[in-house]
């Protein structure tokens, strides 16, 4: 049996089977996600989710699902299964079998004398995806048919019948080519043998997307099958469907299939499906290297994308990925500003920390390698302006006080990384200067002095360092405070402290860290993650549910991040070196049980603060894969 498995018992019960997802994406910046039983319970959710740049740069649903039947004699069991108003429909989940993802998933039916098996892979360099069957036992001539489901929408729509969708084909080798509307890339249908293509053009109306219901969205589409394939096949042949958005070789299928194969990272152990996640944010397109932050819904982030990197490439040795990130980030940036959220048309600059996590990555990368040059060569004016910047004053009041410390917000905008914004204006405004913000500042500073010897930013990094703890510090409470907005100090006790401990230069001492790690150990600790807000808070919210206002309510007052778990380990280590291993050894390893929990193979983005601590948000999260993957290495080269 595999790492990652799932037997019949488990498939056939829908509680269990339909919270389980599967997400593979490709260097294109495609993707194909699911659930382990083939029935989308998202939006998101399609086996072809490709980009449009020609529309809008987002990602668009194609390829929504297939379903396949079984055709013998005068019979026909269909596999497929989608949720339809008051019940699902056709069910074909009480055929299967098995699941198993060792190297890529691979679903069994089992049809009386029929044994057939189903594997999905994406081409690694081509908005492409392929579906093998492999007929493995049959007692009687068999024919499989193959309905595809259309959507042709942005992934965050929904499709909706109409009249004006074209329903003309284009035939081409071994399978058509449909264009449901002009703007889109043609999508290519082709089988690996000879196949007839069977046109029944039909809408299949209101089908359901449950998460989508929790979550307080519209949750109804209309998909479109424009009819089915049907091919024989014979006991022990494998035939391959192929879905791009250019058109394939049918003789070459399924070579392409095996080298897919041989270019996967066996996710047969928990280090390997972290490793193997790892590669999944990494997207080139368009002359670009960018990290995508989490699947299915997010795009590229700058403060995302600089926490995430390090543990996405460095830690694997991978210094030739990490400097194209950083090269196409560093493209985006005007003034003292990266871009927060940047994805085709939706694009802002709010974010007063992605430009000093910018320094933070550059830093990891001369710990990694020893190479300063590099950063001289390539990157140090880029953090010059940003320094400079700041000290100039920039967007969303963004400045220096006098005291040195970095200052920045405005009414309704959130600028650090606690970010959710309600109708009621942002949860967590944290206006003035926040804790972490003025410790990556003083960082910054510092290893800015490090790589140029030039007198004046050690000379401002020594006034941070006195004010820091003039500010921030109470020896009474023995923790900082969150944000300092002139008299005002909020003490609520988030894990943004944390990064005091963590940072390469930091203005505490050894005892400071000390007991800000106790703190943040007593009242913020889970096994899946920091809490962002004491549970002793009033404010504090244990679980992250409801429609978008309840979760944006949640989601930085309590809810837990894997990420922030790798600074925790890191501030830890400094202090306690070998006698601290065991605990990060045991947060690590806490991991090991969620590979078949939610996203299956890789770590989610947020988890309730409180017990069972059950997964949320999106499935798989670059800066928590990240972030569990540099708290291996601290491990390994204590």
């Amino acid at each position: 049996m595999s790492y990652i498995h799932f037997d019949k018992t488990q498939l056939i019960n829908l509680n269990y089977s339909l919270e389980k997802e599967i997400i593979r994406s490709n260097r294109s910046g495609c993707y194909t996600s699911t659930t382990i039983i083939g029935c989308n319970t998202r939006k998101y959710h399609g086996l072809l989710v490709a980009p449009q740049p020609q529309i809008d740069g987002q990602l668009h649903v194609l390829l929504s699902n297939v379903h396949e039947s079984i055709a013998q004699k005068d019979a026909v069991f269909n596999l497929g299964i989608n949720k339809y108003p008051g019940n699902y429909y056709p069910r074909g989940h009480k055929y299967l079998e098995d699941f198993d993802s060792e190297p890529i998933p691979k679903l069994s039916y089992r049809v009386g004398g029929v044994l057939l098996e189903k594997e999905i892979i994406l081409d690694s360099t081509a908005d492409r995806v392929m579906i093998k069957y492999t007929l493995q036992e049959a007692l009687i001539p068999t024919k499989l048919r193959v309905s595809p489901f259309l959507a042709f929408r942005g992934y965050h729509g929904l499709s909706k019948a109409n009249t004006y969708v074209n329903k003309k084909f284009k035939k081409i080798k071994n399978g058509v080519q449909f264009r449901l509307y002009e703007a889109y890339d043609p999508l290519s249908l082709q089988v690996s043998k000879d196949n007839v293509f069977v046109p029944v053009p039909d809408w299949f109306y209101n089908i359901e997307y449950i998460r989508e219901i929790e979550r307080g969205y519209d949750y109804q589409e209309d998909l479109y099958v424009p009819g089915y394939f049907e091919f024989d096949m014979e006991k022990g042949e494998s035939v391959i469907l192929s879905a791009g958005l250019k058109e394939a070789d049918p003789a070459k299928l399924h070579a392409s299939f095996e080298k897919e194969i041989s270019r996967r990272i066996p996710r047969d152990n928990f280090e390997n499906c972290l490793k193997n996640s790892a590669g999944q944010f990494i997207s080139r397109r368009g002359g670009e290297t960018r990290v995508i932050a989490g699947y299915p819904w997010f795009g590229w982030w700058g403060r995302d994308t600089f926490i995430a990197l390090p543990g996405l490439t460095l830690t694997m040795g991978d210094t030739q990925t990490f400097l194209d990130v950083m090269d196409s980030m560093s493209k985006d940036l005007k003034g003292a500003l990266f871009p927060n959220v940047g994805s085709g048309v939706m694009t802002n600059m709010n974010s007063i920390d992605a430009p000093l996590w910018y320094f933070w990555a550059l830093q990891q990368y001369v710990l990694f390698t020893g190479d300063k040059e590099t950063i001289r060569s390539k990157y140090l004016e880029k953090c010059r302006g940003i320094i400079e910047g700041f000290k100039k004053g920039t967007a969303f009041n963004i400045h220096v006080l006098e005291n040195g410390l970095l200052c920045g917000g405005e009414e309704g905008i959130a600028l650090t990384w606690m970010d959710a914004v309600t109708k009621d204006g942002p949860v967590t405004a944290r206006m003035g200067c926040p804790v972490e913000i003025n410790a990556l500042w003083y960082n910054a500073l510092c290893f800015f002095h490090e790589l140029t010897g030039e007198e004046e930013y050690s000379e401002l990094a020594e006034q941070v360092d006195t004010s820091f703890l003039e500010s921030f510090w109470s020896e009474k409470k023995g923790y900082l405070a969150d944000v300092v907005n002139g008299e005002e100090k909020d003490w609520s006790i988030r894990p943004n402290m944390v990064f005091a401990t963590s940072l390469p230069f930091s203005p505490l001492s050894n005892e400071q860290k000390d007991h800000v790690l106790e703190v943040v150990k007593t009242n913020l600790f889970t096994h899946r993650g920091l809490r962002t807000l004491a549970p002793s808070d009033p404010r504090y919210k244990g679980y992250y549910k409801g429609d978008q206002y309840e979760r944006d309510n949640a989601y930085h007052q309590g809810t837990a991040w894997p990420w922030l778990l790798g600074h925790f380990a890191e501030g830890y280590l400094k202090l306690h070196g070998k006698q601290g291993k065991k605990l990060v050894e045991n947060m690590i390893s806490s991991f090991d049980g969620v590979m078949t929990q939610y996203g299956i193979g890789t770590i989610a983005e947020i988890y309730d603060g409180d017990p069972p601590h059950r997964p949320k948000g999106s499935i798989s999260q670059a800066w928590s894969v990240g972030e569990l993957l540099r708290m291996k290495y601290l491990i390994n080269n204590l």
